[in-house]
């Protein structure tokens, strides 16, 4: 996914800033603890597609 793209999108919920996960194709959003996934090259954005962080990935802030 393009850098630039991430860079002009928000998350959802809180609209703050979103972390691209190349690792795990996905968008995360540490201030919600939500992981947003990315199918087919398209993010979804949608809090009901949304994934809840683990603890550790809290913590750590991949």
């Amino acid at each position: 996914m393009d850098k630039k793209l991430v860079a002009m999108l928000a998350c959802p919920v809180c609209k703050g800033e979103l972390k691209l996960n190349q690792a795990r194709t996905e968008l995360t959003c540490f201030q919600d603890a939500m992981a947003f996934p990315i199918r087919d090259g398209i993010p979804v954005m949608l809090a009901t597609e949304a994934r809840t962080l683990t603890t550790d990935e809290r913590l750590h802030k991949n």
